[in-house]
């Protein structure tokens, strides 16, 4: 996909956040453009959650600038704050999602939080983001710890697609899944991606999602982004850590699969 410098949907400009004496980003700088996938890939620890995390505002920053969908988060007040995180969708980890409610409710519940609808219309969308991420109503019905693992990332995305969001954040989304459902996943994510026009912000370790499905790939080391483009712009790197991540054993297979 062509997009092009001028569209970057998430501005991130010389960001340092930490704990306690411990750095973890350290004057870093990314743009995401509109319309792509954005495979974000770095070493255990490293701090790719991190980085998330701080855009969408869960842990703060210690210096820099965060502006998305051309907002800048930084002077933004309770209202604005809601507006935009309105705007984007987030698939976390290990789906997070509410052991209490069915699926079908825990789809619903950003709708119950943002908007006003009826008991049959909030029924209704939460059964078509259901069907969209290829779950039934008897899916919806269910328990999350009546979930395979497949099952909650689908039902985890669809409660994050419940808003029609702008913007899909994914924290390590086929962790976990065999490779035959992390490649179903892949799928889903970039059919999702170009039926509904989203940017996708993906962080991942998955070499098999960086080669298929990702537009672009950042590599974050050393509390930076010190590779940045295309597979082949990022396989080109000198950077250490970048080499030896795509130079190892299972990169050179998985490159050989494509």
């Amino acid at each position: 996909m062509q997009v092009s410098q001028a569209e970057a949907i998430i501005r991130v400009d010389d960001l340092v956040v930490g704990f306690d004496d411990q750095v973890v980003l350290d004057g870093l700088s990314l743009r995401v453009r509109r319309g792509e996938i954005l495979g974000l890939v770095g070493a255990s620890g490293g701090g790719k959650s991190v980085l998330l995390r701080t855009i969408i505002g869960l842990i703060p920053k210690r210096r820099g600038r965060i502006e998305v969908l051309g907002t800048s988060l930084d002077g933004a007040g309770p209202e604005q704050t809601r507006a935009i995180g309105r705007r984007w969708g987030i698939l976390f980890q290990q789906g997070a999602l509410f052991s209490s409610l069915t699926v079908l409710q825990n789809v619903q519940f950003p709708l119950r939080e943002n908007l006003n609808l009826s008991p049959a219309l909030l029924e209704e969308l939460a059964l078509a983001k259901l069907d969209m991420v290829g779950l039934t109503p008897n899916d919806g019905a269910k328990y999350p710890a009546q979930l395979s693992g497949g099952m909650t990332k689908r039902a985890a995305l669809a409660r994050a697609l419940a808003l029609d969001p702008e913007i899909l954040f994914l924290d390590e989304p086929t962790s976990g899944l065999d490779p035959i459902l992390a490649g179903e996943f892949d799928e889903l994510i970039a059919t999702l991606q170009q039926t509904l026009g989203l940017t996708v912000f993906m962080v991942t370790h998955d070499l098999d999602s960086l080669h298929t499905i990702c537009d672009r790939v950042a590599a974050l080391a050393d509390g930076k982004i010190v590779a940045l483009g295309s597979i082949a712009t990022v396989l080109a790197s000198e950077h250490p850590w970048v080499k030896a991540y795509f130079g190892g054993k299972r990169a050179r297979l998985a490159r050989a699969m494509h």
